[in-house]
């Protein structure tokens, strides 16, 4: 950050930490202990996909990792999982399994794999699904900030404002939230 950026007040934006997402699990317990939210075992993780062979061959290698874990290979419990691509031509890989730490560690591994490759700027975020009384939420991970947020979608393109609030309020110090609500964008239509 330079002295151009002070003067502004542009701050620096937060860094990609893809092991904030273990911190999911515990903050699980919180939210269905306080707000009655209990994951639904599903998640995607969102990303541009890049042309070229490269590529190809990280997509490749991601799915036969996944194929051998979807067997019962190295995690143990549970696993399914599918690709889909948007309207805007965002690629989703869809997890569901039968425990919050596997699928946490599973949407880990397809974030870490396309970074670890060179591909981290094409990812865009990765979303956890909840279930419960006051309705469906995601917490949302956003890649290049290394934040998370709460989604609340309602009929009709609304959102829950009111629930997403009381998420970061409940929420606020077990999980890294994104302070700007304008970072907070919808996400109409996810796969989950």
């Amino acid at each position: 950050m330079g002295l151009l950026d002070t003067l502004l007040g542009r701050s620096k934006p937060g860094r990609p930490n893809l092991d904030r997402m273990f911190a999911l699990p515990p903050a699980a317990v919180t939210l269905d202990a306080d707000l009655g939210l209990r994951s639904s075992g599903g998640a995607a993780v969102c990303f541009k996909p890049a042309t070229g062979s490269p590529f190809a061959t990280v997509e490749s290698d991601l799915s036969a990792l996944l194929d051998v874990d979807s067997q019962g290979g190295t995690s143990g419990g549970s696993l399914e999982w599918s690709t889909t691509t948007d309207r805007y031509g965002y690629q989703w890989v869809v997890l569901r399994g039968d425990d919050l730490e596997g699928v946490v560690t599973h949407a880990h591994m397809v974030n870490s794999s396309l970074e670890t490759a060179g591909y981290g700027s094409q990812l865009l975020c990765s979303t956890f699904a909840f279930d419960g009384a006051p309705g469906r939420l995601y917490l949302v991970y956003l890649y290049k900030r290394g934040t998370f947020y709460p989604f609340a979608p309602r009929q009709s393109d609304r959102r829950d404002n009111e629930l997403e609030l009381k998420v970061r309020s409940v929420l606020g110090t077990e999980l890294t939230i994104e302070e700007d609500l304008a970072r907070w964008f919808p996400l109409w239509g996810l796969p989950l």
